[in-house]
């Protein structure tokens, strides 16, 4: 499979060459798939995409997104036994994204703020927000998330669990906890309320989750009893993290008469 698509690749390129010849391309073809921006000055932007684009994208880490509200029941549930523990022993072969809003909803109020109803009440949609503020200020997943996980598993009400949860990691309190007021923060779940009305099939529970952008119910399913499973058999690169290694599949030994 692997030597077809090289070769297809080959075969595009050769006959790309003549017209990147006549553009202002003043790279090697080998350089011609290292950046969008170069792929476009070489006009190959179509056909990296369809090749060395594709092939990278499947051979990369796998994309799981959790569609969640922050005092769903069932959604700490997964997160503190199922996604947490994934994320620590997988994370190298995962891009992970959270989208804190679930099955709230939103209007729009005249003075063009948003406001959010959210389904265990109001305390949830602070917890939505501090959740989604806290996304915005850390930025990256290997620290915001351990901070959310920690919440999600707090007994206390959302603001005090921020409280103490931040005694635990290095995090701006202060500029989350004002986000979390702010128009910065109701613009900030405006997008996340987006992101969750956009699904397709649209999200009829939480948690809800995608798979490389897929969602059905044997994704869910799997995914709510075997993560671990679920991404390492997804994951299509060479290397596997040791925790995959159990879901081999082991060589049957026989005994022939």
């Amino acid at each position: 499979m692997n030597i077809w698509i090289v070769s297809t690749v080959c075969l595009i390129f050769t006959l790309s060459s003549v017209s990147a010849k006549n553009n202002k391309c003043n790279f090697p073809p080998d350089l011609w798939c290292s950046s969008e921006e170069i792929a476009a000055s070489c006009q190959v932007t179509q056909q990296c995409s369809e090749t060395s684009w594709l092939l990278k994208e499947k051979t990369g880490p796998v994309n799981f997104t959790l569609y969640y509200e922050s005092l769903c029941p069932d959604c700490q549930q997964f997160i503190r036994f199922m996604l947490y523990p994934t994320y620590q022993k997988i994370s190298s072969i995962m891009n992970l994204t959270l989208v804190p809003y679930g099955n709230a909803r939103e209007s729009r109020e005249s003075s063009g703020r948003y406001k959010y109803d959210c389904q265990h009440g109001p305390q949830e949609c602070v917890g939505n927000l501090i959740d989604t503020c806290s996304i915005y200020y850390l930025k990256i997943v290997e620290k915001y998330f351990p901070y959310i996980h920690c919440m999600e598993i707090s007994q206390s009400d959302p603001l005090q669990a921020a409280k103490q949860c931040a005694q635990q990691f290095t995090v701006p309190l202060d500029k989350i906890l004002s986000c979390a007021n702010s128009s910065l923060g109701n613009s900030l779940e405006h997008e996340m309320a987006k992101k969750t009305d956009s699904l397709r099939p649209q999200h009829q529970y939480v948690p809800w989750v995608t798979l490389n952008g897929v969602h059905n119910e044997k994704i869910q399913n799997e995914a709510q009893n075997n993560l671990v499973k679920l991404i390492c058999k997804t994951y299509q690169g060479a290397k596997k993290p040791e925790a995959c290694n159990e879901f081999k599949v082991k060589k049957t030994n026989r005994c022939y008469k």
